[in-house]
């Protein structure tokens, strides 16, 4: 069976349907919110808009954390149906939000939005282990992850560009509601998929639920240093998509249609890394590409650095017309593509070996752990770009010091591979 192939099956397609929906609508309300904080509202306020958007991004991280715990304990396929339709409702809530341009019911809204992926993410991929092969989770991984990333570029597009244009408010209120229906739809398509672990009780402390959720993981060392190694994936993306408007605006001088095109081009990496590490490894669950992924994001951050340096600001913000016709563009350009799609080649093997490990029993509690793990790798990548735009550094050396990071990585890299292998 190829890997598109399993676009045709039901124990996949309504899946993948119901995760692009829930992508691209995530990005479109989160992209039109940040163009919005970075090019209106933020000034509008007297907030300086790097920091506003980075405490925008830790707030949408913020559920994450407390709710992971009560994720995936229930029939699957129900779940899901249900966390659509309620999707349905928190979309109708943010639209009206939108329509008034009110920053405080727009943040709330980002927060409910949050919470609704917090338990859908569990759900979503521990799902694929009951519904594919062991041969097929490579390839399912890899489409999950195209997907995600497809819908994550349209939904940054859209958002971007028409949150600013005449009605623009409007434009993105229908698309949310619509959108959201259309993953309600498909969810009711998802066969069933009954919870590994049915008798696991509901606990009502989250501290304690979420303490004794993560026990198994920590008590198993190569299921814990693959949750490492993908929470390295979400720290160098949560700084890479949060800091790229601030990146835009302050280091290219470009406009919104820039920063939604540098956006674009990320997800656009991720995808197609993604894609490309099914074909490097036909199909096997290996660690092999880790290490070689990491040093060739960390070559292609340093080429975005020192090219950044000899870009020409002026007084005006650029448009996307006029950054590309600068001497720098391209490279640029090419070098976040690369960076990004290091990043991918990096997250799918990782993903697929954790799920590989893991027994059926545990699936839903070691996902629902990644989720509060990965979180808090993004609350300590807001917290070091907070650290260092409050030192008054550029934006340039955030991207730098990820650079250096990420070599630091290696050695883990190498742990997960070995640990794949026995």
């Amino acid at each position: 069976m190829t890997q598109l192939s399993l676009l045709k099956t039901r124990r996949f397609l309504p899946l993948f349907i119901t995760q692009f929906a829930s992508a691209f609508n995530d990005n479109l309300f989160k992209n039109a919110l940040v163009t919005l904080v970075t090019f209106r509202l933020a000034e509008e306020h007297g907030l300086d808009s790097g920091m506003l958007i980075t405490a925008v991004s830790g707030i949408y991280i913020l559920p994450y954390i407390p709710f992971s715990s009560l994720a995936g304990r229930l029939e699957k396929s129900a779940l899901i149906r249900r966390i659509r339709g309620s999707e349905v409702l928190i979309m109708c809530g943010a639209a009206a939000a939108l329509i008034a341009e009110n920053l405080w019911l727009l943040v709330l809204s980002l927060f409910l939005v949050s919470t609704k992926s917090t338990f859908f993410g569990p759900l979503k991929f521990s799902i694929l282990p009951q519904h594919l092969r062991e041969e097929e989770l490579v390839a399912g991984n890899g489409l999950v992850s195209a997907g995600t990333n497809i819908a994550i570029i349209t939904g940054t597009l859209f958002g971007g560009l028409f949150i600013l244009s005449s009605r623009g408010s409007l434009k993105i209120s229908a698309g949310i509601i619509g959108v959201a229906l259309v993953g309600y739809i498909s969810s009711r398509f998802i066969p069933r998929a009954e919870a590994a672990a049915p008798s696991l009780a509901i606990d009502g402390g989250l501290l304690r639920s979420t303490c004794e959720m993560l026990s198994y993981p920590l008590s198993n060392k190569n299921i814990f240093l693959s949750i490492l190694g993908r929470c390295w994936f979400y720290f160098f993306g949560s700084v890479f998509l949060t800091q790229l408007p601030t990146f835009t605006k302050f280091s290219m001088g470009g406009n919104e249609q820039v920063s939604t095109f540098f956006l674009v081009v990320f997800s656009l990496g991720v995808g197609a890394g993604s894609v490309l590490c099914n074909r490097l490894l036909k199909g096997r669950v290996s660690g092999r590409y880790l290490a070689f992924s990491l040093i060739e994001m960390s070559v292609f951050i340093v080429a975005l650095y020192l090219l950044s340096l000899g870009v020409r600001r002026g007084s005006a913000l650029l448009s996307l017309g006029k950054f590309l016709s600068q001497p720098l563009s391209f490279g640029i350009i090419f070098s976040m593509l690369m960076a990004a799609a290091g990043g991918g080649l990096y997250s799918v093997p990782v993903y697929a070996m954790l799920q590989k490990m893991t027994p059926p029993t545990h699936m839903s509690r070691v996902i629902a752990s990644l989720n509060v793990m990965t979180s808090l790798a993004m609350v300590a990548a807001a917290a070091m770009s907070a650290a260092m735009l409050s030192a008054g550094l550029p934006v340039t050396a955030i991207f730098l010091a990820l650079a250096a990071l990420n070599i630091l990585m290696i050695p883990l890299a190498n742990k997960i591979k070995r640990g794949s292998d026995e």
